[in-house]
């Protein structure tokens, strides 16, 4: 093996840039917006690899992709990183998985394969397919080849078996038929437009119990790089605050593939953080989840509801949210937000733990570190935690726990600079306003600007839902921007 690969995958995407710490005070979640990705992003089209652990149920349906790189660099810079194609597999049961060698797929698949490679499998660990590299490249249109080859092969394959059931059906012999045409609706996460053709022929038999068969997203290439330039466009359009154009372009997005999860998720983000358009943002986020979605437009749409569940006061029922969100797909916004959850829970230890998750996904993402500068300020690291808020005080969009940095470190005008920053000139839209301002009311990192007439003049906007400090129900507000 490479040696520069010879740690865990899990261990070399999570080199911690901030020392484990004991902090305990609160600074705001943070960074939604732009499809749950964070500021900055230029690919709307992520593929949603994981690195599989001891704790995830296994994969018991469909197909698995691994990726076998050489390096760190390689996992970090890979053109396999980004791929429409591969997302909209990753919605019909193809899962996506970094691994490494001694990993016990590793060993099975690809013990003497020349890094990088990709492998495609059965859940049961038997491969199908392999991309080698060429002059120690992998290509992502090699990897969509490997899948889009072997999909066509299956397909082929059912084709037959549905002819077979037609020709049974024909001569009167349904019972050979159903059986058939029941294997080919079996495969609907897979192949959906066979298993739509296999329900019809069975309802045509009296077969009733065929259950609902979501609709395949497109894969033709030029259509496909269509839809990729349109979100494209969104997505630069949604980065210059121009939040109209950008919901224009995601509902076209969404309109030329209905089957596509992704333009629905950035449609959510931008109604949640951008506008404060709740009411749209459930209904976005509830039609992700009840299509066949890729596992991080589900995690992404989980975390939005829990987040505006929090906010409107049902605390379990919105952490419970957040905790399947991180479940069904590992996003630092999640994990930045149950780190705020936890810390006004004062729980240290969660709190601490899911910052580090946050930090170890995005170790260099500014955002991130500002936010783990937040809670470093209240627990004796106040020097640490201002060189970061220094560092980092051009980035608009961290404003909110930028001023908690300065607040918790005495310096109150300062504070009060960055927030009136974050509320007039990040957020654009008084919906968002009023619930940023109550949250920054009953924040614990503002709590030494709660008697400031500057400070309570700054947030006379507030909505009022989140309780007050010092109420009955202040013993489990979790604090942090709608963010």
């Amino acid at each position: 093996m490479n040696k520069a690969f010879a740690r865990p995958v899990s261990i070399l995407l999570i080199m911690l840039v901030v020392t484990t710490q004991n902090w305990a005070t609160c600074g705001g979640g943070g960074g939604g917006g732009v499809g749950g990705m964070g500021g900055g992003s230029v690919e709307t089209y992520p593929v949603p690899w994981r690195v599989q652990t001891p704790k995830d149920p296994p994969v018991t349906a469909g197909l698995v992709l691994y990726w076998f790189p050489a390096s760190v660099n390689e996992l970090q810079k890979s053109s396999l990183r980004n791929s429409r194609t591969l997302s909209m597999y990753a919605t019909q049961c193809v899962t996506m998985q970094v691994a490494e060698v001694k990993s016990a797929p590793g060993q099975k698949l690809a013990a003497d394969a020349k890094l990088p490679v990709a492998v495609l499998a059965t859940p049961d660990g038997t491969a199908v397919g392999k991309a080698e590299s060429n002059n120690g490249m992998l290509k992502v249109e090699q990897v969509e080849k490997l899948v889009e080859s072997e999909i066509k092969k299956r397909d082929e394959n059912l084709k037959q078996k549905f002819e077979a059931a037609k020709e049974k059906a024909k001569s009167g012999d349904n019972s050979a038929a159903i059986p058939l045409y029941r294997a080919v609706l079996d495969e609907k996460c897979l192949f959906p437009k066979r298993a739509k053709d296999a329900a019809k022929e069975l309802k045509k038999l009296g077969v009733t119990d065929v259950g609902a068969i979501a609709d395949p997203p497109v894969f033709d290439r030029a259509e496909s790089a269509h839809i990729e330039d349109v979100m494209r466009r969104g997505l630069k359009a949604e980065n210059q605050g121009k939040y109209p154009e950008a919901e224009k372009l995601y509902a076209e997005a969404h309109r030329l593939d209905q089957a596509d999860p992704v333009p629905l998720r950035y449609l959510g983000e931008l109604y949640r953080h951008q506008t404060g358009e709740w009411e749209k943002a459930r209904q976005t986020f509830d039609q992700i989840l009840a299509m066949q979605a890729d596992p991080l437009s589900r995690a992404v749409a989980l975390h939005g509801l829990g987040k505006m569940t929090i906010h409107e006061g049902e605390f379990k029922k919105g952490l419970a949210l957040m905790e399947d969100s991180v479940r069904a797909y590992p996003i630092a916004l999640a994990y930045r937000n149950l780190a705020v959850y936890w810390n006004s829970e004062g729980d240290a230890a969660k709190t601490d733990y899911y910052v580090h998750l946050a930090l170890n996904l995005e170790p260099t993402d500014p955002f991130n570190l500002v936010f783990a500068a937040g809670f470093m300020a209240g627990t004796g690291h106040g020097e640490e935690a201002l060189k970061i808020a220094r560092e980092h005080e051009a980035l608009l969009p961290a404003s909110y726990n930028l001023a908690a940095v300065y607040a918790q470190t005495g310096q109150h005008e300062k504070a009060i600079a960055l927030l009136k920053r974050h509320f007039f000139e990040y957020e654009r839209y008084q919906a968002v306003r009023t619930k940023e301002m109550m949250e920054a009311r009953v924040d614990a990192v503002f709590a030494s600007l709660r008697n400031d007439p500057t400070f309570i003049a700054l947030t006379n906007g507030a909505d009022g839902k989140l309780p007050i400090p010092g109420s009955s129900t202040m013993g489990s507000r979790p604090a942090g921007g709608a963010n």
